[in-house]
């Protein structure tokens, strides 16, 4: 690999036509009608003009050399350019909102985009509807968003620029679920599009566009891979693994969509395809023990005994989990908060295809791994704070603690360099954001929603 210094690019505008050959590759077409709940705009992007340009800014990467760990050369791929965000989740939320744009702009449709959410879909989602505002591609009454988040999430959502805007707020309200599984989120939203999307549609004439679906990440993420065979091109490079802190692994099957079309077109090699690490926490180890085991079954977490003298529980059976947690049931961060992923079965088929492992981390394991992780990240151009209690982002850490434990435990084979993917990492550097209103039902959130139309 022949990247020593950083490289950066902009994964929207440098590689359009990767994503628009993603977007065939896998099938992404057109939802139902508009006032349906399966309602969904085509996948067309706006013409690349000055104002569409400057909407896309935000969507910065880049790959930088991590020094070597164990015998390994790390790499960085980060994706934590957008100081409204500091995650991943700008990129799909750019070409979300672009085709939003694309279809008002064609159709004079008003659309609300309905996103359930842990926290970093929402507040991307927020940042970019927000960008497309300042842009001047259109206007609050064309196109806004709900989102709806769990309680747990509230110190991750920042008083953005939608918060500041009276109108802005308004049409765009910021809803707190207060139900006791933060998972809920996802049918409470289900649930209001099903409910409302016809009334909407034909009393006010507005369109909801419930967001979470897989093709819709996929493809931005599909760009990782054309960033990678620019800058660092697997052909001729050696063996290399990919580590991504996961909750549904949504970015690696993205990746792998590139890989598809860059094989497909003679730009890569299928026979060197890097493999696969999964990190995750002791919350949703769900990848993991399916990787593994074939179940998420919970029996297939290793017992672990109480050391007094540590303060804290231990394990030494299995080298996939934590040899040290201070709560076996611990939730590092509720980002990560997906149970039985449906997305499990491809990702054990791709390492499955072309290698790789899964590995669960604690909260104390990164916390003693931090200053060495912040060194390294820094030498990268990646600041973080000095003390891990003022994160409120831990997926760089956790992914940088997961390779780290999967080389000292054998479980990186020789010879293989790692490229980390560098998913989140944001501290407590901003103004939390006041919710709208909390809610638990449909009701609701139909009166904190149609009222605000």
């Amino acid at each position: 690999m022949s990247v020593t210094a950083p490289t950066v690019r902009n994964l929207i505008t440098d590689y359009q036509d990767v994503i628009a050959s993603a977007v065939r590759r896998c099938g992404a077409v057109p939802g139902d009608a508009a006032g349906t709940p399966g309602f969904a705009p085509g996948f067309d992007l706006p013409e690349l003009t000055p104002a569409v340009r400057d909407f896309y800014a935000a969507a910065t990467v880049r790959w930088a050399p991590l020094g070597e760990y164990g015998g390994h050369r790390l790499h960085l791929l980060d994706l934590t350019g957008n100081p409204g965000t500091r995650t991943t989740k700008t990129f799909a939320s750019l070409v979300i909102v672009a085709r939003a744009v694309e279809h008002i702009r064609r159709t004079g449709a008003r659309l609300r985009i309905v996103t359930p959410t842990s926290a970093n879909k929402g507040v991307a989602l927020r940042d970019a509807v927000a960008r497309a505002y300042a842009a001047g591609l259109v206007t609050p009454e064309q196109l806004a968003i709900v989102v709806l988040a769990p309680r747990a999430t509230r110190h991750k959502f920042r008083h953005d620029a939608l918060a500041a805007d009276p109108v802005a707020r308004r049409l765009n309200p910021l809803l707190r679920y207060t139900g006791d599984d933060p998972e809920g989120v996802k049918a409470l939203g289900r649930a209001f599009v099903d409910a409302y999307a016809a009334r909407l549609h034909d009393e006010h004439g507005v369109t909801l566009w419930y967001t979470l679906d897989l093709k819709n990440y996929l493809v931005a993420d599909a760009a990782r891979a054309a960033f990678e065979a620019e800058v660092a091109p697997t052909g001729g490079a050696g063996a290399r693994w990919h580590a991504h802190a996961v909750s549904s692994a949504f970015g690696l099957l993205g990746y792998n969509l590139g890989r598809d079309v860059l094989e497909a077109a003679g730009r890569a090699d299928p026979d060197d395809r890097p493999g696969f690490l999964l990190v995750q926490h002791l919350g949703t180890p769900d990848m993991v023990l399916s990787l593994r085991h074939g179940s998420f079954a919970r029996d297939n977490v290793p017992t672990w005994t109480r050391d007094e003298s540590l303060d804290a529980w231990t394990q030494d059976k299995d080298p996939r989990f934590p040899a040290v947690t201070d709560d076996p049931a611990e939730v590092l961060d509720p980002t990560f908060y997906t149970h039985r992923p449906v997305t499990s079965p491809a990702m054990n088929a791709l390492i499955d295809r072309h290698g790789g492992d899964g590995i669960v981390v604690s909260r104390r394991e990164c916390v003693t791994r931090y200053p060495a992780a912040r060194a390294r990240l820094a030498d990268a151009g990646l600041v973080l704070p000095a003390e891990p209690g003022r994160l409120r982002e831990w997926s760089i850490v956790m992914a940088l603690t997961g390779v780290c434990n999967a080389v000292d435990r054998g479980l990186v084979p020789a010879g293989h360099d790692i490229v980390v993917h560098g998913t989140g990492s944001y501290a407590d550097d901003f103004t939390v954001a006041d919710a709208d209103a909390e809610v638990s039902t449909v009701a609701d959130v139909a009166a904190a929603v149609v009222g605000r139309r």
